[in-house]
């Protein structure tokens, strides 16, 4: 096949000339035809308010073309036709005012232009050889965002924001690998070379704690912690079995002297606790540990204290709510998802550092890139090609800026106490426990069932956990609004067993007081239904 020309055979139309498809121009036929496509299935999309379709999940596979490549290319017309019109039309519409169950909400106006810009660039941060200017764009974004935490004073930002040996942040995919990177820095500094021994980068994990007398490593932290700390644990050898998830108290914060004990119960059995963990905005709760306790508690101890603020970093914009994260500047290492409270989309997570050297201890080499001295970022990077999702970040922390994420932070908690007050105003509702901040955990309660749960049976308990599950797959189902679900063992509601718990997050800059009581009619009829026999 000669690669000037592919002709896709009875199509009617010749494809573009191999070389034109990839020519350095924004003025192709084919790029015009596309970008107006998307533009306009993008307004119709974003422009309804309606969570999903009601076509099943399980259906969606038939919609696709199969598997396997063409030999010859398809029409761009077509492809749009049948494949990026039927996924758009059934995706999740994360924007609506209405979908308050997860995370993911509304964009800002420079969203879409500036990710077309990072496609069409397409640097690569992990050396500067792929993305000269990026790099010292994310280094200062990163610095940014040490600033936000640490507030170190003007010089120190002068002294080390761009100076290649040191690292003030790192920019990730998101939470987990921001996470996974934190106690990845805490391994490795805690079980560093020593004498002759090359430490648990060289020797592994077994041998670095032979050699110091350790019978394992340990993480400790609130029942609470995000799954990813499990990631962490088993990616880091230490396996789940040395994540330490200390019990919390009602409102969902980790009870410190507890922590304190099983700390010191780890090291009489000769375990080397490696980190201890705050959580600075739960992921069932939002909830929020006391970290100064925290902060206290590990620097008695000589121990690591990692924060994870990926959801609740962002209050520390906030003059009203900043106090709640009162000891996070003395963490050594804090993660921040910035597709969570900093409004930006998938891909944008991070970890500071409080001091600049602490990345060494992860610090990598290659002989083609990131070599010893280079101002590569990828020599302490968990991560190696990456988008440069750092113009998103810079862009997001100067066109929105600090006033403005207060306002928006202020308006989360405000609709989360809104929604909290009508939950309680409705006797078809239980709230599950008061807001840390803007996510709210409630129940629905069959009509028999209401103002009598001091006389329910277990009976009674499994019927209401059950009735909440299945209303909130049917409101899912029905596609015009979305809460999630978790289950939340520290309540006190649930006779010391977990209970069933709606999670509404309460972040949408666009959702109103007014749309949040539909969401509630719209659980109670639907309850109804099922209840009556019916379904949504």
């Amino acid at each position: 096949m000669s690669l000037a020309i592919m002709s896709p055979p009875e199509t009617g139309r010749a494809a573009a000339p191999l070389a034109q498809m990839f020519a350095p121009t924004l003025a192709s036929d084919e790029e015009r035809l596309l970008d107006a496509r998307v533009t306009l299935l993008l307004q119709r999309f974003l422009g309804s308010e309606r969570v999903t379709s009601d076509v099943p999940f399980e259906a969606l596979g038939d919609l696709l073309p199969g598997a396997g490549a063409p030999a010859a290319p398809a029409l761009p017309g077509d492809y749009v036709a049948r494949v990026i019109e039927p996924i758009v039309e059934h995706s999740i519409n994360t924007a609506s005012p209405r979908f308050i169950g997860h995370m993911t909400t509304a964009l800002p106006y420079f969203v879409r232009p500036l990710s077309r810009l990072i496609a069409g660039l397409n640097q690569n941060p992990v050396k500067v050889e792929t993305a000269k200017s990026v790099t010292p764009l994310e280094r200062e974004a990163l610095a940014t965002l040490h600033r936000l935490v640490y507030d170190r004073a003007d010089g120190f930002y002068r002294e080390h924001a761009q100076a290649r040996e040191r690292t003030l942040g790192i920019l990730t995919g998101g939470g987990t690998a921001a996470n996974i990177t934190a106690l990845w820095i805490a391994r490795n500094a805690a079980l560093g070379p020593r004498g002759e021994l090359g430490g648990v980068e060289r020797e592994g994990l077994a041998a670095a704690l032979a050699d110091r007398g350790h019978r394992r490593a340990v993480i400790l932290g609130s029942a609470l912690m995000h799954y990813s700390m499990e990631k962490a644990a088993d990616v880091l050898g230490l396996g789940i079995s040395g994540l330490d998830r200390v019990e919390v108290d009602r409102r969902g914060r980790v009870r410190v002297e507890r922590l304190r004990r099983a700390l010191e119960e780890h090291r009489a059995r000769g375990d080397l606790v490696l980190a201890v963990v705050g959580v600075a905005g739960a992921t069932d709760t939002g909830s929020i540990d006391p970290l100064d306790e925290l902060a206290a508690l590990a620097g008695e101890a000589g121990v690591h204290f990692h924060v994870d603020a990926a959801w609740g970093g962002p209050l520390l914009f906030s003059r009203r709510h900043r106090g709640k994260l009162a000891g996070i500047e003395r963490a050594d290492t804090v993660t921040i998802d910035g597709h969570k409270q900093l409004y930006l989309p998938m891909g944008i997570g991070a970890v500071v550092m409080r001091a600049p050297d602490a990345a060494r201890a992860i610090e990598k080499q290659a002989p083609y890139i990131i070599r010893r001295g280079s101002p590569d970022l990828g020599r302490r990077s968990l991560e190696g090609s990456r988008p440069a999702m750092a113009l998103l970040l810079h862009a997001g922390l100067h066109l929105i800026g600090g006033d403005a994420y207060e306002a928006l932070i202020d308006a989360g908690v405000a609709r989360a106490g809104a929604l909290a007050a009508a939950i309680r105003r409705r006797p078809a509702f239980e709230l599950l426990c008061e807001p840390d901040a803007n996510i709210v955990n409630y129940r629905y309660l069959p009509p028999a069932l209401r103002g009598a749960r001091a006389r329910w049976s277990p009976a009674d308990m499994e019927a209401v956990d059950a009735a909440n599950l299945r209303l909130q797959e049917a409101q899912s189902r029905a596609g015009r609004s979305f809460v999630s679900r978790t289950t939340l063992a520290h309540t006190g509601r649930g006779g010391g067993a977990p209970v069933v718990s709606l999670r509404a997050v309460l972040a949408n800059p666009l959702t109103t007081e007014a749309q949040l009581e539909e969401v509630l009619d719209e659980q109670e009829a639907l309850a109804r239904a099922l209840e009556g026999g019916g379904g949504p």
